[in-house]
């Protein structure tokens, strides 16, 4: 746990900061979004399966 935490600690601000153009700002940015988006859809997707499957029980 102590190592995903590690890897997750990026400062966005200083990378957007440093960007050479605002295709690599927009990059970050959507990039950043991503893992939430999915994470967002997997919880859905489990949601939906568990609700679908106590109707049949």
């Amino acid at each position: 746990m102590r190592l995903i935490s590690l890897i997750q600690q990026v400062n966005i601000a200083d990378k957007v900061k440093h960007a050479p153009d605002s295709s690599y700002q927009m990059g970050v940015v959507i990039g950043t979004f991503i893992p939430f988006v999915f994470f967002a859809a997997l919880a859905y997707w489990m949601y939906y399966k568990a609700k679908k499957r106590d109707k049949f029980d």
